[in-house]
């Protein structure tokens, strides 16, 4: 039955693949015959060339024939060569003077997106994101109408700061974590986060690369415009008002609308958080769980060490917080002669039941989820381990309590698997002999992890964990240089990226990140996406081709109210931002809603950002980047998006165009 349901499959695949390919010949063979209609009705041949690649590029974008950052150093490329051609394709010159070709690679906003990369990740590396993400889930519960808009607002504020993608990647985990222990499926949390997200790069002009393109798009159309009608740049915080308003609409609408267009618990969603503790239930048995407990003062608790509680009552204390101190759970801070005071807080690790079991013994109470160890605790600091003893280890022949192991090395052994057999806490195992072979299980840091790798007394066996070291001793000089780097932004005349790269290499020379971490940190292809487009929106801008086009759309909207038109240009740009890049949307439509808006009295600067921000507008598909990476996780399909996708992208024009209205 199983090769017969291979079969099928692998010629439905080839089916779907002979359909999309039929698709692109026709929607090519479409786009040649339309262009080559419009070329022919332009005003001049220089006119019609960049119309054509104006088709073709869409064409490209849209059906994904290559990668978008391939196309659109495709087109560069292209408009190069022009200069070469020039006589072959009836034009005095090159579309594009070759001298400035390149020169999107060394823009404001090209070397603004790159420092806002890096300053991104320095603020990440010193876990000063952790430190929000960990009061997040200490004052959340687990309420879902309490949840939502924390972690949502959260998240949109660092994303109107910071790639959108990279805050909804770093609070994934954090969503992972409280709907493991809130019992909230991930479905009903990851879209909210991650449309919030989308929604926080409208904040600022940092906020998403449409709108730090912007203020360049801005400048170079005024290049063809008269004195009297130039536009002025945008400043840091022109968009705020907009953006918080947004912000602030997606949040209430999941608030009140989300028990009807969110998804429930799907088996994809329920197996990404179920994670390693099914994992151990199935391959050792061990069904173990991370708790919080409090103790208070009257509890007879109080003053037993741990090695007088953990194996009479099958439990492991892997994390201690004392009234007043600070958490205990790394190596050299927790031992087994730890002694318990009143209204501490313990994480505990053991089964529910054995879990009942103790707090009724000592008339303790159960946290609903982690809070004090929400941070020291997540899965992006510590978890389960399987680490076997080799031949030749120095620890053959010892036990757990004479090593010291959860002191010395920073892992609380919590089972013993030994010649097919599992043995866990209650029954002595760290009073047992360890022998060549053996497994042992144990919660760990993964900074403890790294550590025991190049020790040779064992053999790390969990290969998947984070690794990346996090450097909280630097906190202060990312604080120090996120806030230069915004001081000058707001209160001096310098460019946007002279300022922000001024943040980014401070977080190098204070060693917040090495250089080879700032270029990780930087998205190439983002990059070149971004600087190769920039000729061809120069090119749309200079020969008149955006004029040309709005003059024809004025024909169609022209006799109409100015909001008419402006939410016709808010609509053309959410459908492009849904089928291309919104970095080429952007790129596209400024020059044309430029001009329309001056054919038709409006303002300008006001229609260009009319673009910007309406190139967030991209719900209704997983298309967008942080889309793609909420849909594994959240188990979503595209009708999931659609249905609450479709009232978001409705909501977001409304909003949108209302409270520009009113700021502008």
């Amino acid at each position: 039955m199983s090769r017969l349901s291979r079969i099928l499959r692998t010629r439905l695949k080839r089916v779907r693949l002979k359909k999309l390919r039929s698709t692109k010949w026709l929607a090519g063979i479409l786009f040649v015959t339309l262009g080559w209609y419009v070329t022919g009705v332009t005003p001049s041949t220089e006119v019609a060339w960049v119309t054509g690649l104006l088709f073709f590029t869409i064409y490209l974008f849209i059906f994904e024939i290559v990668k978008v950052d391939e196309a659109a150093i495709t087109i560069m490329v292209l408009l190069g060569v022009s200069s070469l051609l020039a006589p072959a394709m009836g034009l005095e010159q090159g579309l594009v003077d070759t001298h400035h070709l390149f020169d999107g690679f060394a823009s404001n906003a090209v070397m603004s997106i790159i420092a806002v990369m890096i300053i991104g990740a320095g603020l990440d590396k010193t876990g000063l994101m952790s430190k929000v993400a960990a009061y997040i889930l200490k004052v959340g519960g687990t309420s879902e109408s309490r949840i939502i808009p924390i972690v949502s607002g959260t998240v949109g504020i660092i994303s109107s700061f910071m790639q959108n993608v990279g805050a909804a990647a770093l609070f994934l985990p954090v969503v992972s974590r409280i709907s493991a222990r809130s019992g909230l499926p991930m479905s009903r949390l990851l879209m909210p986060m991650g449309f919030t997200a989308i929604l926080g790069g409208t904040v600022t002009m940092v906020g998403s690369s449409p709108l730090i393109l912007l203020n360049d798009l801005i400048l170079t159309s005024n290049r063809a415009l008269p004195i009297y009608q130039q536009m002025k740049t945008y400043d840091l915080f022109a968009v705020t008002p907009v953006g918080l308003a947004l912000v602030a609409t997606g949040i209430i609408y999941f608030v009140l609308a989300g028990k009807f267009v969110l998804p429930k618990a799907s088996p994809e969603a329920t197996s990404a958080v179920a994670g390693s503790s099914k994992y151990l239930e199935e391959v050792y048995g061990v069904d173990y769980m991370l708790f919080e407990v409090n103790v208070p003062e009257d509890s007879p608790l109080v003053g037993q060490v741990l090695n007088d509680i953990e194996s009479l009552n099958k439990i492991r204390v892997i994390a201690v917080k004392a009234a007043g101190a600070g958490v205990r759970a790394s190596r050299g801070d927790l031992s087994r002669d730890v002694d318990i005071g009143p209204n501490s807080a313990l994480g505990v690790m053991c089964s529910p039941e054995h879990l009942r079991d103790f707090v009724d013994k000592y008339g303790l109470t159960i946290q609903k989820g982690l809070r004090v160890f929400s941070e020291v605790l997540s899965s992006a600091q510590a978890g389960i381990a399987e680490i076997v003893i080799p031949p030749g280890s120095a620890l053959i022949g010892k036990t757990a309590l004479e090593v010291w192991m959860r002191k010395t090395y920073g892992i609380a052994m919590v089972a013993l698997h030994r010649d097919g057999e599992t043995m866990m806490e209650g029954e002595h195992i760290r009073e047992i002999p360890l022998e060549a072979g053996d497994t042992i299980l144990v919660h760990t840091t993964w900074r403890a992890l790294a550590h025991l790798e190049r020790d040779r007394n064992f053999v790390i066996v969990t290969s998947e964990y984070p690794r990346e070291e996090t450097r909280p001793n630097k906190v202060g000089w990312a604080a120090l240089f996120f806030s230069l780097a915004l001081f000058m932004v707001l209160f001096t005349d310098l460019r946007l990226s002279v300022a922000l790269m001024t943040g980014a290499v401070g977080m190098v020379i204070s060693g917040v990140l090495k250089i080879e971490e700032a270029y990780e940190s930087v998205s190439w292809s983002t990059v070149f996406l971004l600087a190769s487009l920039i000729p061809l929106g120069l090119a749309v801008e200079t020969s008149g081709t955006a004029k040309w086009i709005a003059e024809q759309t004025l024909l169609v909207v022209g006799d109409m109210p100015i909001w008419v038109i402006q939410t016709a240009v808010a609509l053309l740009a959410t459908f492009f931002t849904l089928v291309m890049s919104n970095v080429g949307a952007t790129v596209l439509l400024v020059p044309l809603a430029v001009n329309i808006a001056i054919g038709a009295g409006a303002n300008p600067a006001v229609f260009a950002l009319t673009v910007a921000i309406a190139t967030s507008n991209s719900f209704l598909i997983p298309t967008h980047q942080v889309n793609a990476l909420i849909q594994g996780p959240g188990g979503y399909r595209v009708p999931d998006f659609m249905k609450a996708g479709g009232i978001m992208s409705i909501l977001f024009v409304v909003v949108m165009l209302i409270m520009m209205n009113i700021v502008f």
